[in-house]
């Protein structure tokens, strides 16, 4: 796998580097900023670049923006958003406009590195990644209109890990059912969703923006 890593904090970008070759995942660039980054993943072409969220002049959303000018420019590379704080609506601004091989993680997660790699493996897949906090943050909303009142209390269950990123067999392994339990209700909430015999990984993204956009749509006034 190779990634790009772009973040302003030297110690951060320098020690998520190391973890990751650590890792065996090939680092081929490191920028302290966004600066010049599209013209560098359209020649380098890697699998994911890794920003940080907040980064100069501002320390606002320079990273998002970024990600949104790669994934325009080339829409093959999978980029992974990682900031300090909770923010749902940025998770959600990114997500929404290129939904599939995106994904949005808080540092924390970052003291796991296989966490981290795991992640990586999923947005190459094609699959969306959205950290865990996030994810119990629209569970707990009260929906309006909510489109996931059809599914049962283990499909909302299962929907929530895919949103994750998790493999079927994970989410087995996370309820203890068997993978074929969670075929099940994964078709099942398809069904449920309206979401048609596509392929299976685009389905997956489709249910896991449905389930985001109603989370997100409920904090609004």
């Amino acid at each position: 796998m190779r990634v790009i890593v772009v973040d302003d904090a030297l110690l951060t970008r320098e020690g998520l580097v190391r973890l990751l070759r650590e890792a065996g995942v090939d680092v081929i660039a490191e920028r302290p900023d966004p600066a010049g980054l599209v013209p560098l993943v359209a020649a380098e072409q890697p699998d994911v670049v890794v920003l940080d969220i907040k980064m100069p002049p501002t320390w606002t959303d320079e990273g998002l923006v970024a990600a949104s000018e790669v994934k325009a420019a080339v829409p093959g590379v999978a980029v992974l958003v990682l900031s300090q704080y909770l923010e749902t609506a940025y998770a959600m601004r990114l997500v929404e406009e290129f939904p599939e091989r995106t994904g949005y993680l808080l540092k924390d997660r970052l003291s796991d590195i296989m966490v981290l790699v795991d992640a990586l493996q999923r947005l190459t897949a094609g699959e969306t990644v959205i950290d865990p906090t996030i994810v119990n943050r629209l569970l707990s909303r009260r929906r309006r209109a909510d489109p996931l009142a059809a599914l049962t209390n283990r499909e909302r269950e299962v929907l929530g890990l895919l949103a994750e990123g998790l493999s079927n067999r994970a989410i087995g392994d996370r309820l203890f059912i068997t993978e074929r339990t969670v075929e099940t209700h994964v078709t099942n909430l398809f069904t449920k969703l309206g979401l048609g015999d596509d392929e299976t990984t685009h389905r997956r993204v489709l249910a896991v923006l449905t389930f985001l956009r109603r989370g997100d749509a409920a904090s609004a006034p």
